[in-house]
């Protein structure tokens, strides 16, 4: 039974289920107007393993993460660029999805964008007026009006009375209340980006954006909403409010929120000018090892990032690698009592709150025991342990290298060749669960092409290089 965290009542619960099976998980993607960071591959790999976890205990996952393509921060920097908005965003999404592909990151099931969905977004808006929950201000912006929903703040666990004096919300006279948001905010003169409305020319708010990308797609129910702390209010607050009021029956069952990144003992923020970027990171460490290491913390707790424990990751990760080399994983297939314990206790460890820590230290485990039983010449259950490391690895994301080659690989191919190898596998990937077998063998004829052999598991592909 899957035990998750719930932000919305504080408490641990048993993830609720349809009876047939199917999960639906809507995940805050990322507002393109840089590159990603640390901070976005921590929370978008934790929300990997659980779409991996999910799908391999036999549910049918529904996930979308949405992309912001348009807020005011992508116009501000557009504009120091001196480059169209659109043109600016296509090109951080471009360089996000490779540096989610080399973090081996699945593509999600639908990955909307806000300017692709402006119909929607406008006719939610259109409900919202329709329902008193929203109004057109004196500047012509159509704003949400807070006092409308009563259950405002129940998500933060925030009371309004206590949010109107705590919260730095600068007062506007456009405003019924100093906590009402955007829904639709009309253009300025010298701006290029805009698009028509009943209000007059605008683009949405940042809220009504997620509101309307994720019920169009999951409708009224969503089983997991998830993405970083920092998006708790008032991000999610908001999005839950325009929701409920949209529609009466919308519900989502638990709400997930993965902690902040630390460094120095900074929160780490681009405000500070102090954050990681992934594709910096990604020339520096293999994208294996970093992986590992935004696995080696509990997603709830803070991340602390120094050069140190990234290195101590590469040094464990490369220590598994090294205990599966030189096995025949074909030679047994049978299983043993020692490999039912250790399956065990690893499902229990994600089945508690995704306690990939742990998880980790159970490979870590199994590692150290295929070496003691090769010490013992015992050939039978080192290929027994070895099947299994891998394929718990898998769930994790990582132990997809061929051991054999692995070490050769990581010497002999840059960062860049192994990230883009990854790159491929994914679309190959995503291009089966959509059954485009015609452009996944065309994939593998590429990867083939390049030396790189496939081998297609139930619950993974592995790849090694040809020898």
């Amino acid at each position: 039974m899957l035990n998750i965290f719930n932000s919305f009542t504080q408490k641990y619960e048993i993830l609720k289920i349809s009876l047939n099976k199917i999960v639906t998980m809507y995940v805050c993607g990322t507002t393109v107007y840089d590159f990603c960071h640390i901070g976005h591959g921590r929370t978008f790999v934790f929300f990997d393993i659980v779409s991996r976890y999910l799908r391999y205990c036999g549910y049918t996952l529904q996930y979308v993460r949405n992309i912001t393509d348009i807020d005011d921060k992508i116009i501000y920097r557009s504009i120091q660029n001196n480059e169209h908005v659109l043109d600016l965003s296509n090109r951080m999404i471009s360089q996000m999805n490779k540096d989610f592909s080399a973090l081996n990151i699945i593509f999600p099931d639908s990955e909307p964008r806000a300017t692709e969905n402006i119909d929607i977004i406008i006719n939610d808006i259109l409900k919202l007026l329709e329902n008193k929950h929203a109004y057109i201000s004196s500047n012509g912006d159509v704003m949400f009006s807070i006092d409308s929903y009563p259950n405002y703040g129940m998500l933060s666990n925030q009371l309004i009375k206590k949010l109107k004096v705590g919260v730095r919300i600068p007062k506007s006279f456009n405003k019924h209340n100093s906590l009402d948001f955007v829904l639709w905010k009309l253009s300025k003169k010298d701006e290029v980006c805009f698009w028509d409305s009943p209000w007059g020319k605008g683009r949405p708010g940042w809220h009504i954006e997620c509101s309307s990308m994720s019920t169009s797609i999951l409708k009224d129910r969503i089983d997991i909403h998830g993405g970083g702390r920092d998006l708790l209010f008032p991000h999610h607050e908001n999005e839950l409010a325009q929701s409920n009021c949209i529609n009466k029956n919308f519900v989502v069952n638990h709400w997930m929120h993965t902690e902040l990144v630390i460094i120095k003992n900074k929160k780490m923020s681009k405000s500070l000018g102090n954050a990681l970027l992934l594709k910096d990171l990604l020339t520096r460490y293999d994208s294996e090892s970093i992986r590992f290491f935004l696995l080696s913390t509990h997603y709830r707790h803070p991340l602390y990032f120094c050069e140190e424990n990234l290195k101590k990751s590469d040094m464990l990760l490369k220590k598994i690698y090294l205990s599966l080399r030189n096995i025949d994983f074909n030679m047994f297939s049978s299983t043993s009592t020692e490999n039912s314990v250790f399956k065990i206790h690893f499902h229990n460890a994600l089945e508690n709150d995704f306690n990939t820590p742990s998880a980790l230290s159970i490979l870590l485990n199994i590692s150290h025991r295929i070496n003691i039983l090769r010490s013992q010449h015992d050939n039978g259950n080192v290929v027994i342990l070895a099947n299994l490391l891998r394929e718990l690895g898998s769930i994790l994301g990582i132990l997809l290298r061929d051991p054999e080659n692995f070490l050769q690989e990581i010497a002999t191919f840059s960062y860049h060749e192994i990230n883009n190898i990854n790159d491929l596998i994914q679309k190959r990937d995503y291009a089966r669960r959509k059954k485009c077998w015609v452009k996944a063998d065309e994939i593998r004829r590429v990867l083939l092409n390049m030396g790189i052999i496939l081998e297609d598991k139930k619950y993974a592909t592995f790849w090694r290089k040809k020898k």
